[in-house]
């Protein structure tokens, strides 16, 4: 952003402290009258035939930005990713202690990765693999919802779960 003696352009359209338009005026004029209020000319839209100057205090208008900045940042929700590993051929209570963890992760808010890993000869039933995530689905309807319906990479199965959001 261009400020005082940066800027370059010869005549600029001039926005005073109010938000009133002074009209177009030289760089010169537009630097003294910013010099009287004891401010800064601050540039404003420099594309705009003449560019569009603004006389104000710099310093508290950047403070004003950073603040807007922190203020954003602090409203982000980062989604985190937790796996569940499950297998094939798992057993009654391994599987409700995944459930568990899963609902625990989707209570905080974050995603579920439910993941079925076939090892060795397990790969030729992949629909067992494929009954156990969407048992896992049906158990988890009430706190989440599917984002991605399970499907194979290589020797896992995968399927995402996402927290429903209730606002």
């Amino acid at each position: 952003m261009f400020v005082n003696e940066r800027i370059r352009a010869r005549e600029v359209r001039l926005i005073d402290v109010n938000g009133e338009q002074l009209g177009v005026k030289s760089r010169q004029e537009a630097l003294e009258l910013a010099e009287k209020a004891n401010l800064d000319l601050v540039m404003v839209a420099p594309n705009a035939k003449p560019p569009v100057c603004r006389i104000m205090d710099y310093g508290k208008y950047r403070y004003e930005q950073q603040k807007k900045e922190k203020e954003k940042r602090k409203k982000q929700k980062v989604i985190n990713v937790k796996e569940v590993r499950l297998s094939p051929a798992i057993e009654e209570h391994d599987f409700n202690t995944k459930l568990r963890n899963a609902r625990k992760f989707l209570g905080k808010g974050d995603k579920v990765k439910a993941t079925v890993r076939f090892r060795g000869r397990a790969i030729t039933h992949k629909e067992l693999g494929q009954q156990v995530l969407e048992r896992m689905a049906e158990q988890l309807e009430d706190l989440g919802v599917v984002e991605t319906k399970p499907k194979m990479e290589g020797r896992n199965m995968f399927m995402m779960i996402a927290p429903r959001n209730e606002k």
